[in-house]
């Protein structure tokens, strides 16, 4: 029984406490410490006061403080976790935070940014402020710089409840006294004026607090009360506001609830993207799916402008959490691959991998296909694991869909993801349906595509599908009744030529391309003559110098194909700028408007599409010798 009661409390205090914090110094009866949570190290803020070294009367207010905020909860009041008595020290753990003073001193935003983030945090403040003065009919008595506090996400916490008070607890002197004197700088005017304290309201002190810290936020900590007078650095739009909060007339001061409702207004300090956004955010379950649609329809242009700080640890949960559990729908996608980029990637793996794999599997078209457009975006961050046994098996889905829009851009992320596709996915399952397409589907700027994309991933293909498959599609294209298709086919040949041996290109390559100098096509008719005298002129150099053969077939049984060898000579011969107009054919009806560029990198095959979807006319480009 003697050891239960002389056991040590902190061991039920299941937080570690780390280094000291500075920004608060004597400013605070506490002490700010790092800590962790034992088993989970999270993060968290430790508030520490030694009883020992403090007299008792601010060990009574440490006390009291403790016991405000354990009782009170609000989004921009510091959230209390735990807290912890022993003889010698008085322990609070709270959510993460750096002292504001701290925070703006190492704060590296500049411009807009950072005129965002001290609106947003003012407004914070301002928030908090009404909650206590008009919803709990409480004064702070101790608002400036060293009474809020900075979360990871950039948020402004107001803390420091040490002074205060109830409406109405000391009718005659209703400013306490701070016991430290570096806070007496704070005090508003009226303390030391008898006549002044009689108009004082409920909200007076605060407001005056507010106006310090309004100060603070854009001069630095206050030295002296004269310098309030000096407004050079705080924005136009918040002077008139800020003379009122520091007006000598207690009674003139406004409430916190009217500077919100002034300020949100059109041209209004409160009035900006980022406080829209982080509001709307905060009430993103009362909103209809209209609303949010259009609301996340329109983030990503808004983030680049945002603190990322606030972009990463609150918008980027928020609309994790949307996704999760909301109907926030395929537009929460661009916004959340956005922010994706600014995550290092343990965390990309742990946040957005999981929402791709589940996204994948939607029957929804509208996301299936947002998916497969922004997939260039996310890629790179896949295991070839999960891409070949989570997301391939749903993209291949796509390749039968009865949407020609998603047929098309199935065909297309195959460019993305063949360089993580397993043997049997991208030799044998993307080759099926890639054959299927490019044969009998009626869309002839799928077809087009389907060629264009087998000549983009033609170097991840197993040498020998490779040396087998590529001529046959290529001269199969060469033979279809829409132009752009037989175009298509022209390029491929001329942008793959490395992986023929040259006995295919005397005997399947030519042959084929040979009639196309008699197309119809203007478009079709160039490509053919151009890469009819690039193998010509390949065949002629080996016939002159056999020795060169080797060279040139080097890269036809390779996996991995190099320019380090005599083929080099030839890897930029394929046309380097060829491009047709797109058009309709009268022998082909399919529809072209689905046709688009499948390629982002430079090179003939994408250029040719880039151009056969914005319709320019082509270049009369030699091959490169």
């Amino acid at each position: 029984m003697w050891s239960f009661f002389s056991r040590d409390p902190t061991k039920d205090f299941p937080y570690e406490i780390g280094d000291p914090v500075p920004g608060l110094e004597d400013r605070s009866v506490w002490t700010l410490h790092k800590g962790k949570k034992r088993g989970t190290q999270d993060e968290v803020s430790i508030f520490l006061f030694d009883v020992q070294k403090h007299s008792e009367t601010l060990f009574d207010i440490a006390k009291a403080s403790l016991k405000k905020l354990k009782t009170m909860r609000h989004p921009s009041l510091l959230h209390y976790l735990d807290s912890c008595e022993t003889e010698k020290f008085l322990y609070i753990a709270t959510e993460y935070v750096e002292p504001l003073a701290t925070y703006l001193e190492e704060l590296k935003l500049e411009g807009s940014q950072k005129e965002l983030f001290l609106s947003w945090g003012i407004f914070q403040i301002t928030r908090a402020l009404s909650f206590l003065n008009n919803d709990g009919n409480m004064r702070h008595n101790n608002v400036c710089l060293y009474s809020v506090f900075v979360t990871l996400a950039g948020e402004w916490k107001l803390g420091g409840f040490e002074f205060l008070t109830a409406q109405g607890t000391d009718t005659a002197n209703p400013i306490p006294i701070k016991i430290l004197p570096a806070l007496e700088i704070y005090d508003p005017p009226e303390k030391k004026d008898p006549v002044k304290l009689k108009t004082v309201t409920k909200c007076s002190s605060d407001m005056w607090g507010l106006g310090c810290l309004i100060w603070e936020a854009y001069d630095g900590p206050l030295k002296n009360q004269p310098a309030l007078k000096t407004t050079d650095n705080i924005p136009k739009q918040l002077c008139t506001l800020y003379c009122e909060l520091v007006s000598a007339n207690p009674a003139s001061r406004p409430n916190p609830a009217d500077i919100i409702t002034r300020c949100r207004k059109l041209g209004g300090y409160f009035k900006n993207d980022l406080i829209d956004t982080m509001l709307f955010l905060e009430e993103i379950q009362i909103k209809d799916k209209v609303e949010k649609s259009k609301f996340f329809a329109t983030l990503s242009s808004y983030l680049d402008s945002f603190p990322e700080s606030v972009c990463i640890h609150k918008i980027l949960p928020q609309l994790l959490t949307a996704f999760h559990y909301g109907d926030a729908g395929s537009f929460v996608l661009a916004p959340m691959f956005k922010l994706g980029k600014l995550l290092d990637e343990a965390d990309y793996q742990k946040q957005i991998v999981p929402c791709v794999i589940k996204l994948f599997a939607s029957n929804d078209r509208t996301t299936r296909s947002r998916l497969l457009q922004q997939l260039d975006q996310f890629i790179m961050h896949l295991q070839n694991s999960t891409v070949n046994d989570q997301i391939f098996p749903q993209v291949v889905h796509g390749f039968l869909d009865t949407n020609p829009i998603i047929r098309e851009q199935t065909v297309k992320s195959i460019v993305h993801l063949s360089s993580k596709l397993n043997y049997n996915n991208l030799n044998v399952e993307v080759l099926r349906h890639f054959a299927r397409l490019q044969a009998k589907d009626d869309q002839g700027g799928i077809r087009t595509n389907t060629t264009v994309c087998l000549g983009k991933i033609a170097q991840h293909l197993h040498p020998q599908i490779r040396q087998k498959v590529l001529v046959s599609a290529f001269v199969r294209s060469t033979r279809d009744n829409f132009p752009p298709a037989r175009q298509a086919g022209v390029l491929a040949l001329a942008a793959t030529q490395q992986y023929f041996l040259l006995a295919e290109v005397a005997n399947r390559v030519l042959p084929a391309l040979c009639p196309l100098t008699n197309d119809p096509e203007k478009q079709v008719r160039d490509a053919a003559f151009r890469t009819i005298k690039g193998f010509l002129g390949k065949l002629e150099k080996v016939s002159e110098d056999p020795s060169l053969k080797e060279g040139m077939e080097a890269d036809v049984h390779t996996a991995t194909p190099s320019l380090s060898n005599a083929a080099a000579t030839w890897a930029g011969w394929a046309v380097t700028a060829v491009t047709a107009k797109f058009y309709r054919s009268h022998s082909d009806t399919a529809r072209v408007s689905h046709t688009k560029s499948v390629l982002s990198k430079p090179g003939s095959l994408g250029k040719l599409y880039r151009t056969l979807a914005h319709g320019r006319r082509p270049h009369s480009n030699a091959f490169a010798q």
